[in-house]
């Protein structure tokens, strides 16, 4: 989209990121950002900041990594942790609670949101065990995709297709912002 921090471009006069927060928070406390660059630009959102601990900006994984890391620091409360994109203003209302659900019955470690066919790795409630394994992976197999590691581990997809609109509807062009505020009028 020509802009670095496309979180902070604004829907209806508010930053995308705001809507992403405002549905996650509903949901569970305490959030994290993971914000590589131009930190001091997310500090209105008072939030804790985290930047990937591994070098060279290796992707989304490298994001789950640092918030595995974040959570593994309180004390014992925390056994998992919901990953999402800060392009995702429409996250369900039943995010977290739907996951843990499914999660909780088939024993996975990982569970993973998906609408329309298609998986989005990114959207996932993970095993907070699963983050020496996960630093493994990035650090010493070099391994960069979601999906290769969410498929090394026991883990389940859980389908909100039979949403009326894409709950994990993501803003990646500019045409896509009328797509949002269109929505918005809708839901």
């Amino acid at each position: 989209m020509g802009q670095p921090d496309k979180p902070l471009l604004e829907l209806n006069g508010a930053p995308i990121l705001s809507y992403v927060i405002s549905r996650i928070k509903a949901q569970s406390d305490p959030l994290v950002l993971n914000v590589n660059s131009n930190q001091e630009r997310f500090t209105k959102f008072s939030l804790p900041i985290v930047a990937d601990s591994v070098a060279g900006f290796p992707g989304p994984l490298a994001g789950i990594l640092a918030g595995l890391e974040y959570f593994s620091s309180f004390s014992g409360d925390c056994d998992q942790m919901l990953s999402a994109p800060a392009d995702t203003p429409f996250l369900p209302h039943d995010l977290i609670r739907r996951l843990a659900a499914e999660k909780a019955v088939t024993g996975a470690s990982i569970a993973v949101a998906a609408s329309n066919g298609r998986s989005h790795h990114t959207i996932a409630l993970w095993d907070m065990s699963l983050k020496e394994d996960l630093f493994h992976a990035l650090v010493v197999e070099n391994m960069r995709k979601v999906s290769t590691f969410i498929m090394r581990h026991p883990h389940i997809i859980v389908d909100w297709s039979a949403s009326a609109h894409d709950p994990f509807f993501n803003i990646n062009f500019p045409e896509d912002i009328a797509k949002a505020q269109a929505l918005m009028q809708e839901i």
